[in-house]
């Protein structure tokens, strides 16, 4: 006979807890016991049970539960459980972290990590083989839109398996934000319903409201060059700029402009000419909102580099939309004040297309959902920590506000998946390759460095105790299996893309992890936050353009400009939006501090506690170069990354 200590503890989130009694059994090598005990799990709680077991049941290898129902099926989070053994055995760990609702019986194996095929007992084999099967009948891959990443199969939220929804709490607030949003949009339509539109001035009778203090300092300095070029660097989307190598082969210089191309000649050899271009939105349709016809161009953007940091536009070309034969028409710092402020709207326009298509929902979003959806299918044991959704019903959104909706939406997610490259998604090759390494005011590329190496350590730190020479990874059905599913299939034959189809080495897998892992927090957090600063303050970054591109400068108005902007319902909306996707969720955990405990040895402790401290350490380096800037970068602090994408 021998005397065990239980403790089962149920999740802290709404509804965790259930009035159901819960069944446990205790499986050992030997034999297995059922547990005389009443359970009936209570939110947010850990219970613990001393009970004697008649028989020696051996080294444990499963807890086994069945949750007991009669009306009504009350489901519960469970956490874990932790048994400590007779005499001086160690506790064992059996992590849950899921759902448990039906009348089956779920088996949960000791927590020690085991790689495929290296279990000295069959009895865990055919565990993971069996949980392989039942995961990939339940998780299986949809169709969104042909040419772009699949989805999980699921056509609403309520058809995702229970562990990839939300939480009750983060659906009460998602829901009530919205309503909130609403009922704020409600409110400024009136306040302007008998008020002029027809002066910039105008937009500040809807610059109210939930705003960050950068969203203010926006709202005041929006028409300055310097901080035009800083958003290239540091903005919502820091991913377009480029150092230029060569003139780009469609700028267009008119005669009478040899003085400017002696200038980017001379930039351009002293490696301080960057260019953005937006050559990814020509002849993408526009939208017609409301029977409003919308329009869409492609700017291209030179800008130099200033020795003291700032970045400053040289010259925007604005390429017609398709099927017109027109020749761009260029525009210069000098041009009338109203032609220039014009021609930088029409970036700002097509920089936050981009930003909100590909390098959000594209290189973000759908990037994490395949990771997310192979993982289930591929790896036992493991639930993603990022919770995935069924892909919204964009078309809806984009089609009231948005000039790429309507259709174009599909269109220039398609053209972006040409450039989703492997060595997009990894800030060492992507800055390297855009020219952006070593430039003091280039915060975001120093911040996702400094990210992508810590991050990268301590995936090194769990990855090589297990997988300590390259046979054993390349040996490993599991992960290569998990590696064709997100290439081959979710991210549809990207191995012309640069990824990769297997892994042959250590260091390869090493370098794959950390991409995933950087993409589901450091980089999202960096996409995702600048929204509210950037975005609210609509003139700076306007949703929806809904006039054509000016070919004349000097017949520019302000009647021309505010024809232009959005009017005050798209305005509006976009405000409740960028703030309903931008504010800091109120379920936020930082990255590094998960609560979920699937490793249980000291040395996985070790490794999480130095990336915890490596994590702290970047937070204060970050602060100390922030207070001497004029605009704090903020977006890769350490404390504000989230641990996963969550909204």
């Amino acid at each position: 006979m021998g005397r065990y200590r239980i403790r089962v503890a149920t999740g802290a989130w709404l509804f965790s807890g259930s009035h159901n009694r819960v069944q446990l059994w205790l499986v050992g090598a030997r034999r297995e016991a059922e547990l005389e005990l009443q359970l009936r799990p209570v939110r947010g709680e850990e219970e613990e049970f001393d009970l004697a077991v008649p028989e020696d049941l051996g080294t444990l290898q499963f807890v086994k539960l069945r949750k007991h129902h009669s009306l009504v099926d009350d489901a519960w989070f469970c956490d874990r459980i932790t048994v400590q053994g007779p005499g001086a055995c160690a506790e064992a760990a059996f992590p849950c972290y899921r759902w448990v609702q039906g009348g089956g019986v779920l088996s949960l194996p000791e927590g020690t990590a085991r790689l495929a095929g290296d279990n000295a007992l069959d009895v865990f084999q055919k565990h993971r083989e069996k949980e392989l099967k039942e995961r990939q009948q339940i998780y299986r891959w949809a169709t969104w839109k042909e040419g772009l990443p699949l989805t999980i199969a699921a056509d609403c939220e309520d058809d995702l398996p229970p562990n990839m929804r939300f939480h009750e709490e983060k659906r009460r607030d998602f829901e009530w934000t919205l309503k909130a949003g609403a009922l704020e949009m409600v409110l400024k339509r009136v306040y302007t319903l008998l008020s002029s539109w027809n002066r910039l001035e105008d937009f500040d009778q809807i610059f109210w409201g939930q705003k960050s203090t950068l969203a203010e300092k926006v709202h005041q300095r929006w028409q300055d060059d310097e901080l035009f070029g800083y958003q290239f660097l540091n903005g919502a989307n820091p991913m377009l700029l480029r150092r230029s190598t060569s003139l780009p082969s469609r700028l267009v210089l008119p005669s009478g402009t040899e003085e400017l191309r002696a200038q980017l000649e001379k930039e351009l050899q002293n490696g301080s000419l960057f260019e953005a271009d937006f050559i990814l939105l020509d002849g993408i349709p526009a939208n017609v909102i409301r029977g409003e016809q919308q329009y869409l161009a492609a700017p291209l953007v030179m800008l130099k580099m200033e020795p003291s940091g700032k970045l400053l536009p040289l010259l925007i070309q604005i390429q017609p939309p398709k099927p017109s034969s027109q020749t761009p028409t260029l525009f210069l710092p000098s041009d009338p004040p109203l032609a220039w402020l014009l021609a930088k709207s029409w970036v700002r326009n097509s920089d936050f297309q981009l930003h909100q298509l590909q390098y959000h929902l594209l290189n973000t979003h759908l990037v994490a959902e395949v990771i997310a959806v192979a993982t289930m299918r591929c790896l036992p044991g493991l639930h993603p920590v990022f919770k995935v959704k069924a892909l919204p019903n964009l078309s809806t959104l984009l089609s009231q506000a948005v000039s790429t909706g309507g259709g174009g939406h599909v269109q220039l997610l398609r053209r972006a998946m040409a450039q989703l490259t492997y060595c997009s998604l990894c800030p060492p090759d992507d800055l390297a390759d855009r020219g952006l390494l070593g430039i003091p005011s280039a915060h975001y590329a120093h911040d996702a460095l400094r990210l992508w190496e810590i991050t990268a350590r301590y995936v090194e730190g769990i990855i090589h105790p297990f997988y300590q020479k390259d046979d054993v990874v390349r040996g490993d059905p599991e992960l290569q299996a998990w590696c064709r599913d997100i290439t081959e299939v979710g991210l549809c034959q990207a191995q012309d893309r640069g990824f990769p189809i297997s892994f042959q080495s250590q260091a390869q897998l090493c370098h794959f992890l950390t991409m995933c892992v950087f993409a589901c927090t450091a980089q999202h957090g960096a996409i995702n936050q600048g929204q509210l600063d950037w975005y609210a303050w609509v003139p700076n970054a306007p949703c929806t353009m809904r006039m054509p591109p000016p070919t004349t400068k000097e017949d520019v108005t302000m009647a021309t400009v505010m024809g232009s902007l959005p009017d005050v319902r798209q305005a509006c909306l976009q405000m409740t939006i960028t703030w309903h996707l931008g504010r800091r969720q109120p379920d936020m955990v930082p990255l590094g501090h998960h609560k979920e405990k699937y490793f249980s040895g000291p040395k996985a402790k070790a490794v999480l506690k130095q990336f915890q401290t490596d994590l702290e350490n970047l937070e204060k380096e970050i602060k100390a170069r922030n207070e001497q800037v004029d605009l704090p970068y903020e977006y890769l602090m350490p404390s504000r990354i989230e641990n996963s994408i969550t909204i």
